[in-house]
C-alpha cells in the first residue's frame, strides 16, 4: 500500500541473557498507530459504489482515526461511533481529518462491536474486529516481521477486540509455524486470559477503570475468538505499574512514545517466561493525551 509505512523492526538492547527484544514500531504510521493498515485495506477492497453513502466504524479511538485517514484519502464521507471516554487526541484526530464523531455509551459501543446491535445510519458500517479485509490488513504486520526477522521465536501483540492479534498470528504461523504468539492484556480487563484459564470458553469478566483504553473489554468477540484461540499460544495480563514502566523504558531507551496498549506487549515480553529467544513486541500505537503521558514520565499512573 502506498499510503502506509513499512514500520521498522528495532532491537531494544537490554542485555538480557535469555531474550533479544525487538520493537515493531507501528507508532510511525501516518496516524501514529497500526490501524491505518486495516482501515485502508477495508476501503480499498470495496467497490466505490458501495462507499457512496460513506463509511462508519465503532472504535475506542485508533480505528476511528485510521478510518478517517483512509476515507479522506479516497474522498469518502466518514463517521465514527466513539464513547466519550476515548482519548482526546484520537477524537480530535478524527475530526481534524473530516470525520464526524457520534458519541455513544461504552455499552452501545460494545454491542456494535459484537454485532448485537447496529446504528440506524446510511453509511456502510465496517466491523473493526471481524471484517475480513481488516484482518488481512493487520496480517501485513506479521508478514513484515517474519521477512525482517526470519528466526523470530515469539511475537507479542496487544489484545483488544482481537483483530490485530489474529491477523498478525495468521501470517506469522503461516510463514514460521514454530513461532509462539502471545496476547498482551491489561489485568483490569483481560478477557482472553480469563477465557484460556476457563479452557478456552468465553466468559464475562468484571472490568476495572484503567487509563489503557485500546485493549480489554467485558468479554470476547464471539465471531472471532474461535479463530484467535487456534492461532495464539497464550495470553498474559500485566498491571498498570508494569505497563507504565514499559512506557518509560520505551521513551528512555528508544525515544518511542507509546500509549498504554502499545506498551503492554513490551511489559509482557519483560515479565513472561514464555518470551524467550528472539521476541518481537508490536508497539501498536502512540496516541496518548499529553497530560496522561506527562504523568507516566513523572513516574505516576494516569487517572482512567
Amino acid at each position: 500500500m502506498p499510503h502506509i509505512v513499512r514500520s521498522p523492526l528495532v532491537r531494544l538492547d537490554l542485555g538480557l541473557p535469555d531474550r533479544a527484544i525487538f520493537l515493531k514500531l507501528e507508532t510511525l504510521q501516518p496516524i501514529g498507530a497500526f490501524k491505518i493498515r486495516p482501515a485502508l485495506n477495508a476501503l480499498l477492497s470495496r467497490d466505490r459504489a458501495t462507499l457512496a453513502a460513506g463509511v462508519a466504524v465503532a472504535s475506542s479511538g485508533n480505528m476511528a482515526y485510521g478510518m478517517a485517514a483512509a476515507a479522506r484519502l479516497l474522498g469518502v464521507p466518514m463517521a465514527a461511533y466513539m464513547y466519550s471516554g476515548a482519548p482526546k487526541t484520537k477524537i480530535e484526530g478524527v475530526q481534524r481529518l473530516g470525520g464526524a464523531v457520534r458519541f455513544i455509551s461504552m455499552e452501545t459501543w460494545w454491542q456494535y462491536i459484537v454485532e448485537a446491535e447496529r446504528p440506524d445510519a446510511p453509511e456502510l458500517l465496517i466491523n473493526p474486529v471481524t471484517d475480513q479485509a481488516v484482518l488481512a490488513g493487520n496480517g501485513t504486520i506479521g508478514l513484515e516481521i517474519v521477512e525482517d526477522l526470519p528466526d523470530v521465536d515469539v511475537v507479542v501483540t496487544p489484545y483488544g477486540g482481537g483483530s490485530l492479534t489474529t491477523g498478525v498470528a495468521s501470517a506469522v504461523k503461516a510463514l514460521r509455524p514454530q513461532a509462539t504468539v502471545l496476547a498482551a492484556e491489561d489485568e483490569n480487563a483481560a478477557p482472553a486470559t480469563a477465557a484460556l484459564a476457563a479452557g478456552g470458553k468465553i466468559v464475562e469478566i468484571e472490568t476495572r477503570p484503567s487509563f489503557v483504553k485500546s485493549i480489554g473489554g467485558p468479554s470476547l468477540v464471539p465471531q472471532l475468538w474461535p479463530v484467535a484461540r487456534t492461532l495464539i499460544d497464550g495470553a498474559a495480563a500485566v498491571g498498570l505499574e508494569q505497563i507504565t514502566a514499559a512506557m518509560r523504558m520505551l521513551f528512555s531507551k528508544a525515544k518511542v512514545v507509546a500509549e498504554g496498549a502499545g506498551a503492554a506487549s513490551l511489559a509482557v515480553a519483560l515479565a513472561d517466561e514464555r518470551a524467550r529467544g528472539n521476541v518481537v513486541c508490536v508497539i501498536s500505537g502512540g496516541n496518548i493525551d499529553a497530560d496522561a503521558y506527562a504523568t507516566v514520565l513523572a513516574g505516576g499512573i494516569p487517572e482512567p
